[in-house]
């Protein structure tokens, strides 16, 4: 299912459902049927964001270090986007909104 975020600051971000449950996780709030970050929420918000970029980063860095695709013993396959890739429309979203101190909705 997709849930489309919206603010009056830029224009609407839209995502699967996991991914906005999990993003919405990391910054302290819950998906249900409608809900908001309000403009005292969204300095934290950011932090908490950028934060676990920098680590999801770091990790995935160190990953690649030991990674041995096509090695013997070791098949190929993808890596999956990093939670930068994933967050970044959004966390563009939340910086707009900080801008403009504008409140982010979403419902189903």
């Amino acid at each position: 299912m997709l849930i489309t975020f919206k603010c009056h600051a830029c224009p609407d971000v839209m995502m699967l459902d996991n991914l906005a449950q999990h993003l919405l996780g990391i910054i302290g709030k819950r998906l249900g049927q409608r809900g908001v970050i309000t403009p005292e929420e969204l300095g934290p918000a950011i932090e908490k964001l950028e934060a676990a970029i920098t680590v999801d980063k770091r990790e995935r860095a160190e990953h690649e270090g030991h990674f041995h695709e096509g090695e013997d013993g070791h098949e190929r396959h993808e890596i999956p986007p990093g939670l930068a890739q994933r967050a970044y429309p959004f966390l563009d979203m939340l910086r707009a909104a900080q801008k403009e101190n504008s409140d982010i909705v979403w419902g189903l």
